[in-house]
């Protein structure tokens, strides 16, 4: 089975600008980048007001788990090989977030489901510099289940 994007020619950029767009358009206030050590974006940050509040978001592109998995399905690679898949998971990861964020805001232009309902793993507490799905991996589960 072939993995989604796994040859996108879209830039990282381009995704990341039609992130953006999809979150501003739908009241995001706003909307930052956080870069890694390479100068690789790593996450977009974001702020929303949903139910009073003014929430903070980080979503992130996993580069790094998606150059593993893209690096797994080659068997004979060599320094030239490792250097394309280190760029196309990159236009990899970012695409097939900038489709998932259209498919979540077109849900929730169809009132399947609101905003917070799609980004609440992702909310971010910036005192413990984790979101929220971070938190609950940390202290387990079961805590946010019902008794």
């Amino acid at each position: 089975m072939a993995l989604k994007n796994y040859t996108s020619q879209v830039s990282a950029s381009k995704s990341i600008n039609l992130i953006e767009d999809k979150l501003a358009r739908h009241g995001a206030r706003q909307i930052l980048k956080e870069y890694t050590p390479d100068s690789r974006v790593a996450c977009i940050a974001f702020i929303m007001h949903i139910n009073g509040f003014e929430l903070p978001f980080h979503l992130p592109a996993r580069i790094e788990a998606c150059e593993k998995v893209l690096k797994a399905k080659v068997r004979r690679p060599n320094k030239a090989t490792y250097k394309r898949i280190h760029d196309q998971a990159e236009r990899t990861a970012w695409k097939i977030l900038a489709d998932w964020v259209d498919a979540q805001m077109a849900m929730v232009e169809l009132a399947q489901v609101d905003v917070l309902e799609v980004f609440l793993p992702y909310l971010f507490d910036r005192a413990k510099r984790q979101t929220f799905y971070q938190a609950l991996q940390t202290q387990g589960f079961q805590k946010a289940l019902p008794a």
